[in-house]
């Protein structure tokens, strides 16, 4: 039979073929007059220099990391290395997504600036070019990974579905340093800019007297492009992986035992496997196709454009996913089960996206109300906004709770009615994959649109240091405020796959280790009964404990983050009032500020503060997985997500609000920008920045980390039974 995946390969390569196309597009525009270029140069200049730096910390550490995993698992499981070799691959992938398109944003600003010169449309349409190549790029450098480890590996993954988990810790752990140093970097430099800047020295948002602009822009795209690309990356490869795993664990047992017997009438040896690849593959043709919608005659509105070029994606995508259903499961129920998941999946992303912007934007009441708030003070400002963030949960439990109800049993009954239950159950746990993997393949235009909105907030900051005309900055300023909006729904998007991914993880968490349990007949060790499994029941006071210790690591894991930001922000406040105090002109224009300290600044925290939360997300499964065992680790697991979700929701959404309340009132409402409620809007907007920018997005990467470095070394821990 002729292996799909190699079709999925191609489509990896339509990604990235279309990522090049848009290069040489974008880089044909012009870069504006040469104080634009420069401007654009130094901010460019900055973010390389940052990622090198970064790289330089992360590269020894993965490279230890792949060694032990090699030495401690692949050899015990006799896999030849494939383990370690998805660890890397997936770690470099991880940094190349991200790096890829950062070198492109970072370049699109200027253009987009100059383009804001002939109106709405062209700014419009050359801002989502540019992020066009961010998408194009994480989700064609993701589908590669996993489908050529697919390929090359694919009766190994078959017979040891564990293995390729190891991709999925590269990207989760590479995602999460970028995402963690990333938003440290651009929110210690963005709340020293604002506290001082606005607040104090009452200067615009980006003027080139601040001190901390260039940095503040620099953080902007290491943030928001590098991190929130390498974080999405991640998304989609661990989804991949969970489908992937929960497929070999339906095929071998479809293949080789008469529990399954039934279902060998539906299913070849890679149909399921090759599924979620292809999947993959039609959303990327549904991205590409779907951003042509986007042009230059497109006046108004362009928040309501980039919904429709992705609703348009998405219907794309669904027609696809048909097709692929029926001539791969031969017309069969279970092939239009499954499709029917995949389109809950497509729904999922326009109905989360909606919410978020619902809860974000200032066109709707939750950040009128923020702003309203802002006339009583800060105190007041930072209620409306947290309650904001609180109350945002609500709906998007509701779309989370049944994604999850609907697709799982849209899976469960389309096993054939002979099969056991437990069968069943594994059958629906792989549709619900199958959904999330179909909400992640719109990656390409999501995170298309979530890149338009760091482009647009440096070509914003560009007009403004470059001193454009008023009615240029009009435009930059309607796009920048669009864009804070895509910011947010894209982080909902990636969180809400954080959590249906999980289901499916933990899932293959838990067949892993009772499958290490039961080929090593280590069923005395752990309580059981010859040929009893681990059962993950509130009841066992270790389930409880790895609860709590889970529930409690995201709250744990932000306050690291949130005390980095501020303690960076101290420096960065010092230093933006020293120069102000010390350079005579600044205030004038005569004297052009220390920009490369700010940037120092910011560059020196971020690589710090990495540390401790990067060790608390990589040791402690594995002290709770070595010291109290597999069941400890599964109510780790668990407790992770269900609070983890729900924190980075809050976060992600009120953070935005608090910024676009901000924005609201720099429209003139309220007072206007350097009224009292525009101070008290830009200090809500600060205590939201890290909420929303390095706590909130981080909490996706955790999530996936502690998933993935579960089960990379569950049957170690497993099997550390035999010598306790």
């Amino acid at each position: 039979m002729v292996d799909y995946g190699y079709l999925a390969v191609g489509g990896a390569a339509v990604a990235l073929v279309y990522a090049i196309y848009l290069v040489f597009a974008v880089r044909k525009q012009d870069p504006g007059n040469p104080k634009m270029v420069e401007i654009a140069t130094a901010v460019r200049q900055g973010a390389d220099a940052f990622l090198n730096r970064e790289y330089k910390v992360i590269a020894p550490i993965a490279a230890a990391i792949a060694i032990l995993i090699f030495f401690f698992i692949d050899l015990p499981l006799g896999t030849h290395g494939a383990t370690a070799i998805g660890f890397l691959v997936g770690a470099v992938l991880s940094a190349l997504a991200g790096y890829v398109g950062m070198a492109m944003t970072v370049r699109t600003s200027s253009r987009t600036a100059q383009a804001a010169r002939k109106g709405l449309g062209s700014a419009l349409t050359l801002a989502y070019k540019g992020g066009g190549v961010m998408g194009m790029a994480v989700v064609g450098f993701g589908l590669l990974g996993v489908s050529l480890f697919y390929l090359a590996f694919e009766k190994t993954i078959v017979s040891t579905p564990a293995i390729i988990a190891g991709l999925g810790f590269g990207a989760s752990l590479i995602a999460m340093f970028m995402r963690v140093s990333g938003g440290i970097y651009t929110k210690a430099a963005d709340v020293g800019a604002d506290l001082v800047g606005k607040t104090e020295a009452n200067i615009p948002e980006d003027d080139p007297r601040n001190p901390a602009v260039i940095a503040d822009n620099v953080g902007d795209n290491v943030g928001d492009c590098a991190g929130m690309g390498a974080d999405v990356y991640e998304s989609f490869v661990v989804t991949s992986i969970a489908a992937l795993i929960l497929a070999a664990l339906i095929t071998s047992g479809a293949l080789s035992s008469s529990s399954f017997g039934s279902l060998t009438t539906l299913i070849t040896s890679n149909q399921l496997l090759v599924y979620p690849l292809l999947l993959g593959a039609s959303g990327i043709i549904g991205s590409v196709l779907g951003g042509f919608y986007i042009r230059k005659s497109i006046k108004k509105n362009p928040m309501g454009s980039l919904n429709i070029a992705l609703i348009i994606s998405g219907i794309i995508a669904v027609i696809i996913d048909a097709v692929i259903s029926d001539f791969l499961f031969k017309g069969s129920l279970l092939g239009w089960y499954l499709f029917s998941s995949a389109v809950v999946g497509i729904i999922v992303v326009v109905v989360i996206e909606r919410v978020a912007d619902y809860f974000t934007s200032y066109n709707y009441k939750p950040v009128k109300f923020i702003a309203e708030a802002s006339q009583t003070g800060p105190a007041t400002n930072f209620l409306a906004g947290f309650s904001t963030g609180l109350q945002s949960t609500a709906p998007s439990a509701v779309v989370l709770v049944l994604a999850i109800l609907v697709s799982y049993f849209l899976g469960y009954y389309a096993a054939p009615s002979t099969l056991a239950a437990s069968s069943k159950v594994l059958i629906g746990v792989y549709s619900t994959a199958i959904a999330t993997m179909a909400e992640l393949s719109l990656t390409g235009v999501i995170m298309s649109i979530d890149s338009f909105g760091p482009i647009t907030d440096n070509a914003n900051g560009i007009v403004e240091m470059a001193g454009l005309e008023e009615s240029v900055r009009e435009v930059t300023d309607e796009l920048d405020a669009v864009g804070n909006t895509t910011k947010a729904t894209t982080k909902a998007f990636a969180v809400m796959s954080a959590a249906l991914a999980a289901v499916a993880i933990f899932f293959a968490f838990q067949d892993e280790a009772n499958n290490i349990i039961s080929k090593n007949n280590l069923f005395s060790k752990y309580g059981l009964a010859a040929g009893g499994s681990l059962t993950f029941a509130l009841g066992d006071p270790r389930v409880i404990i790895g609860l709590f210790i889970g529930s409690l690591l995201p709250f744990f894991f932000s306050s690291f983050l949130i005390q980095a930001v501020g303690r960076a922000a101290i420096k960065m406040v010092n230093e933006v009032r020293r120069q102000f105090r010390e350079i005579p002109g600044i205030m004038e224009g005569t004297a052009k500020p220390d920009y490369a300290k700010c940037v120092d600044i910011s560059t020196t925290a971020a690589i710090r503060e990495l540390a401790k939360p990067a060790l608390l997300a990589v040791v402690t499964p594995l002290v709770v997985g070595f010291v109290l065992g597999p069941l400890a680790l599964g109510g780790l697991l668990i407790g992770s997500v269900v609070s983890g979700v729900f924190l980075a929701f809050m976060m992600t959404n009120g953070g935005a609000a608090w910024d676009n309340a901000k924005k609201y009132i720099e429209l003139g409402n309220y007072g206007g920008k350097k009224s009292e409620p525009h101070k008290a809007a830009v200090m809500g907007d600060t205590v939201g920045d890290p909420f929303k920018d390095t706590a909130g997005p981080a909490i996706n990467s955790l999530i996936k980390v502690l998933n993935t470095i579960s089960i990379v070394f569950i049957s170690a821990i497993v099997l550390f039974a035999l010598f306790v």
